[in-house]
């Protein structure tokens, strides 16, 4: 019954707009234009008991745990267990690198438990002692064609009686070219460097500055605060800071962790790339503050007004970076929210605050910076 109510659940998930698989491939779950759920079969691989067999000539898929045999073909509908023939709802089918397998089959006759993950759009798919977390998207197209996977744009939105103006970039997360990057200032903790010279060393299209760093030091060495994670290598520790972090996986899966989540977060494997600041804006759609949990002193952190950096992320898997001028936190959070953030950060501020799109500035920092989030295209 309870892998019953799962499938019910991921079945029926909609969103606004189709997300498409990596080209190199990623594993991400798929819900058809008729409700019908798939997963690449290759994640089954990783299961322990899981045996995995792709025949190319007859394009027949087995797969056995233990003395369950199921055997299917692409584009069939037509299955069998341990040799009985059955009908299925939904034909695999192979698309953008990946063999995809629809779900219901395999929750029904393997011993696979599901969880949905309404925060992240993402579905849990656990066996025996592992766990595999999958973004869920739809659409009818896995390939994206048509799409434009990186979007810039000048907004204006308006909080009370103050509007303001602001630049943004909406990054698709699961296109097939999309690629995320954290990295550091001349490649080393403690330098800094231009946010032009940053993403152009790393033939970034998009970039924009990440943690908060010691900015007004005389000494060469400017030590950036918090957690700083590329290409899967912990760049910068930060035990015990209860900062928001910004994170994702190989996937591109990202989500926002507390702080004192992170550690851990990160040595299950689950963080490719990360950078902490905060405070944290928007949870679950809504506006959150809450910065003395987070570890903030400053009494002018709600009510100063400055330039501001942040970041979103929606329910159908896009990264939103945006600046804008004269917002106070609390400011900050509603304009991310009118945006259509689902969960949102702040981070560094001021002087760094700035914003790189397709080899110019759609805002200029003021300062050299220590580390920046970067977009490829490739």
């Amino acid at each position: 019954m309870k892998r019953i109510t799962a499938l019910v659940l991921l079945a029926m998930l909609t969103f606004v707009t189709p997300l498409y698989a990596a080209s190199t491939p990623k594993m991400l779950a798929y819900v058809d234009h008729n409700s019908n759920s798939f997963i690449p079969v290759g994640i089954l691989k990783s299961y322990e008991g899981i045996k995995v067999q792709y025949i190319s000539a007859q394009k027949k898929i087995d797969i056995v745990q233990e003395k369950t045999k199921l055997t299917l073909y692409l584009g069939s509908k037509t299955a069998y267990v341990n040799g009985k023939k059955v009908a299925i709802k939904a034909a695999p089918f192979q698309e953008a690198g990946n063999t995809y397998i629809p779900l219901q089959i395999i929750s029904q006759h393997l011993n696979i438990k599901l969880t949905w993950n309404k925060d992240t759009s993402s579905v849990d798919i656990a066996h025996g002692d592992t766990s595999t977390t999958l973004p869920v998207f739809s659409g009818k197209s896995i390939s994206g064609q048509g799409s434009k996977p990186i979007v810039s744009s000048r907004k204006s939105f308006k909080v009370g009686s103050r509007s303001f103006s602001t630049q943004m970039v909406t990054i698709d997360l699961l296109h097939p070219k999309v690629v995320l990057d954290v990295v550091l200032a001349g490649n080393q903790v403690g330098k800094v460097e231009d946010l032009r010279s940053i993403a152009k060393r790393n033939n970034a299209v998009v970039a924009m500055n990440g943690t908060f760093f010691d900015a007004y030091t005389s000494g060469t060495y400017k030590a950036p605060y918090g957690y700083i994670v590329g290409k899967g290598k912990l760049l910068k520790d930060s035990p015990a800071d209860k900062r928001t972090v910004f994170t994702y996986d190989s996937n591109n899966l990202a989500q926002l962790v507390p702080g004192l989540d992170f550690k851990e977060h990160f040595t299950q494997g689950k963080s490719t790339g990360a950078v902490q600041a905060g405070p944290r804006l928007i949870v679950n759609g809504k506006v959150a503050l809450d910065v003395k949990k987070e570890g903030f002193r400053d009494p002018k952190i709600l009510t100063g007004g400055g330039a501001r950096s942040a970041l979103g992320i929606t329910k159908d898997h896009k990264l939103i970076l945006l600046t804008t001028g004269g917002a106070t936190i609390p400011q900050l959070a509603e304009i991310m929210k009118q945006a259509g953030a689902y969960q949102a950060m702040n981070l560094d501020g001021g002087a760094s605050s700035g914003l790189y799109y397709n080899g110019s500035y759609l805002t200029a920092p003021g300062r050299q910076i220590s580390n920046a989030i970067i977009v490829k295209y490739n």
